[in-house]
């Protein structure tokens, strides 16, 4: 008798969307894709709530992890990464790649992709449709650099393409020394012996790797002789940056996240509750005391590893709106993810995007400087929030000004007669 199909629906406010799901290998749905291409969620201004230095064009085809890390912030999002969390569904965007390919088209202005800000690149659905490094692809093909975060296996085709785009580069996120904590804490990725194999085969083909140490969870992954072993043993291998955060939780799964710790490592709720009195941004946060503590700790480590460090979307809160970025007391790197990467630009239709000169990437400094930005966009050193519709504007920008005919009429347009 043949398996009847299962279908599921997804809501999104009062709209329902119904869905059949592909059992093999784990449970997901195909979407076609309508997503743009975007830059970060928030800007410097007004409330000072970013610290992502450089600008990059984020990339989520997949929606739903099957890493399942406990800590994953995901877990508090509506749609489709609801859907993993309720129902353990992954959803694929299935042409993202080609979406991606005519959005890149119609620029002239581009900064570094980035897969993936929110759901594994590499986890195993990847294994079945490839997005990962059909994406990546595009980004090369055009010259435009592109980068992945990842607890999975990379895939030797993705370090390959890499490897043919001079700033695109490899972060590998490891939690913890312990393997036994690190399935704990999460249901699925590569193994910490994997992982760490992830830097060293990047290293191995002269690809910058990046370690994140990210998040640290109190009581957890927190000791000092845990995270020195750690530094110690992916520098070796061959990274070249360490990023780090103390883990942070949306109230709304404040409790759930406080039940799994004590039933998993038998860590009390009291303990986190007291911990955890600082609100930013709709997240509970551990105190200022604490985190400060951790990071100059973790500043010391790195330092004595003499390897580059900086932290992830740490805040002190000012004023109950306002922050204030920590990576001022704690970061030695220029940019934030320990690698310079420059805005890339191409002046003619079809040609290959190319750097500009000068540029460091790091928008956030130039935003802080009095000095007009090399590239020539204005708005970037804004360092704001921005849209596919806005790298489309400074596009049309850099096409006006290689035409002198249209700066003529442009000249003439703002004329007071």
């Amino acid at each position: 008798m043949a398996n009847k199909s299962r279908k599921i629906s997804v809501e999104f406010g009062k709209i329902s969307r119904q869905f059949e799901v592909i059992e093999s290998p784990i449970p997901h749905i195909l979407v076609e894709s309508k997503k743009e291409l975007h830059g970060w969620w928030n800007g410097i201004d007004p409330d000072g709530n970013r610290e992502c230095t450089a600008e990059k064009l984020l990339i989520n085809h997949y929606n739903g992890c099957s890493h399942n890390c406990l800590f994953c912030y995901s877990h508090a999002l509506g749609g489709y990464f609801k859907l993993f969390r309720k129902n353990g569904v992954v959803t694929v965007f299935t042409d993202f790649d080609k979406k991606v390919a005519r959005q890149l088209d119609g620029l002239r202005v581009a900064s570094c992709g980035y897969l993936s800000p929110v759901t594994d690149p590499f986890q195993p659905i990847n294994e079945k449709y490839g997005l990962s490094e059909r994406i990546i692809k595009e980004f090369v093909d055009r010259n435009i650099p592109v980068q992945f975060t990842t607890k999975g296996r990379v895939s030797d085709t993705a370090i390959k393409l890499l490897k043919k785009q001079e700033h695109s580069f490899g972060e590998v996120s490891i939690l913890t020394r312990d393997e036994d904590k690190r399935q704990r804490l999460m249901a699925g990725g590569a193994s910490i012996d994997e992982l760490v194999r992830n830097i060293e085969r990047l290293a191995d083909e002269n690809k910058i790797a990046v370690c994140r140490i990210d998040p640290i969870i109190p009581y957890v992954t927190d000791g000092r002789d845990d995270l020195d072993d750690l530094v110690k043993r992916v520098v070796n291998a061959g990274a070249k940056h360490i990023i780090t955060s103390c883990v942070d939780i949306p109230r709304a799964l404040k409790r759930d996240f406080y039940e799994e710790l004590e039933k998993r490592f038998g860590i009390p709720k009291k303990e986190f509750e007291r911990l955890y009195t600082e609100k930013i941004s709709g997240r509970l946060h551990a105190n200022i005391e604490y985190r400060r503590k951790l990071f100059r700790m973790m500043r010391e480590i790195c330092d004595r590893n003499k390897v580059t460090m900086s932290l992830c979307m740490e805040f002190e809160s000012l004023d109950g709106k306002r922050v204030r970025g920590l990576n001022r007391e704690f970061m030695s790197s220029n940019n934030c993810e320990g690698v310079d990467v420059p805005i890339y630009v191409r002046r003619e239709e079809g040609e290959r995007f190319e750097q500009v000169e000068g540029c460091d990437g790091n928008c956030l400094k130039c935003h802080f400087s009095d000095k007009a930005p090399v590239c020539g966009i204005p708005d970037l050193k804004k360092a704001g929030a921005w849209k596919l519709r806005d790298y489309r504007r400074w596009s049309r920008d850099i096409v006006e000004e290689q035409n002198p005919f249209r700066k003529i009429q442009s000249a003439l347009a703002n004329c007071t007669h």
